[in-house]
């Protein structure tokens, strides 16, 4: 390989977020649209965002086994061509960074020239992500699981927490900043579900616990909705209306065995985030400290702690001092943390509702703006396997 090849291998400067669209979010259940609809007014929002044609798409990219496909999505847009079609394998809401990459890579790669990413969800239609009824055959991990009563999420993730907490003396006040935090900016936020309705110390103490360690407010919501963006290379984002969010890093993957069944990863107290967050910060060629905010998926507020950790904002034995409220709040906080209120409080959209946000960070036009925002990192869902990031800059950045 030449050098010149060499160093090319890199998505940093390359590629630009140059519009994003939402829909309303909804209670799961609530939406009036099927998900279909759902996806293609998140990406009509998103191209009326940047001043783009919505003809002029020519690839998508999702995650999660999002049902809305990419054929038929091009068709019914009205798209001159469909080049690439990119879902994400495995990993759920792990995937919501890594749907990214792949599209700025399908960009870099020549193989198209505006890629759709979103993500899409209607639990009305389809089903509650978060029961676990209607199985009735089980294989993989879950034949290992099920037969003793470990049904749900919570479920499964409870005993990495409860094992990271009890090697790094982590206390239940850490996981609490995160969703008091998560609350507070979601108060500033219309958008947000649970936008009127604070949370506070008193009332995460009392709310029930879901399993231990997990309270009702250390969980996700359910929602209902769809969010995206649109890509271009980094030559035409000056092309576009608003101000383009570039990026600098993108990584995702799992460590050795992270995935062995059952629950017998060699490193089992883990984000999944020890081999990833290397990678995103060299390619980003920045580290912790060049960071000034970070929206981190909180499927669970414990494998936030966990994710933060990897990415080193603060040792494991750090995180009773580095974890409070003041600390996670913008505009001032040491690092400022979900600031559209995340999936506990704007929107469980798995994860994509994150991407955006960090977008807005960079724009300047969050409605929890924070102080530095020049660099905002996305951390995708922790505790699953492949696990994503990624980093976006300002001009200023490159």
């Amino acid at each position: 390989m030449t050098a010149r090849a060499r160093d090319e291998r890199t998505l940093r400067g390359r590629v630009a977020v140059i519009g994003i669209g939402e829909t309303e979010y909804y209670r799961h259940g609530a939406s009036p649209d099927p998900e279909f609809k759902l996806a293609l007014k998140a990406i009509l929002a998103a191209c009326e965002d940047a001043g783009l044609d919505p003809r002029d798409i020519d690839g998508f990219s999702s995650y999660s086994d999002d049902r809305s496909e990419a054929s038929r999505l091009a068709a019914a847009l009205g798209t001159h061509r469909l080049r690439t079609a990119t879902m994400q394998w495995g990993g759920g809401g792990g995937g919501c960074c890594a749907a990214v990459a792949n599209a700025a890579a399908a960009i870099v790669a020549g193989l198209a020239d505006c890629v759709v990413v979103f993500r899409s969800l209607a639990q009305g239609q389809y089903g509650r992500f978060g029961q676990a009824a209607g199985i009735h055959t089980v294989s993989g991990e879950r034949s290992y699981l099920m037969p003793y009563g470990v049904l749900a999420p919570p479920q499964r993730f409870a005993m990495r927490v409860q094992r990271y907490m009890h090697e790094h003396g982590v206390r239940q006040d850490a996981m609490c900043a995160i969703a008091l935090a998560s609350y507070h900016h979601a108060q500033a936020n219309p958008r947000a579900v649970m936008y009127g309705r604070p949370l506070d110390p008193g009332k995460y103490d009392a709310s029930r616990w879901i399993v231990e360690p997990f309270h009702l407010y250390d969980c996700c919501m359910e929602n209902d909705g769809a969010a995206a963006l649109v890509l271009v290379s980094a030559e035409r984002a000056s092309d576009f209306r608003r101000k383009p969010a570039y990026l600098l890093g993108a990584a995702f993957g799992s460590g050795h065995r992270a995935a062995a069944t059952a629950h017998n990863a060699p490193l089992y107290a883990t984000a999944s985030f020890d081999t990833v967050a290397p990678d995103v910060y060299r390619m980003a060629e920045i580290g912790p400290s060049d960071v000034g905010v970070v929206q981190a998926y909180e499927n669970f507020t414990g494998g936030v702690v966990m994710a933060l950790a990897e990415h080193g904002f603060f040792r494991p034995e750090d995180a009773n001092d580095f974890l409070t409220f003041e600390n996670l709040i913008a505009p001032s906080g040491r690092l400022p943390l979900n600031t559209s209120g995340g999936n506990l409080a704007e929107c469980y959209m798995h994860g994509f509702e994150l991407v955006l946000e960090a977008v807005r960070q960079v724009r300047g036009t969050s409605t929890s703006q924070a102080r530095r925002s020049d660099v905002a990192m996305v951390i995708g869902g922790p505790m699953v396997s492949p696990a994503s990031n990624l980093i976006l800059g300002s001009e200023a950045t490159l």
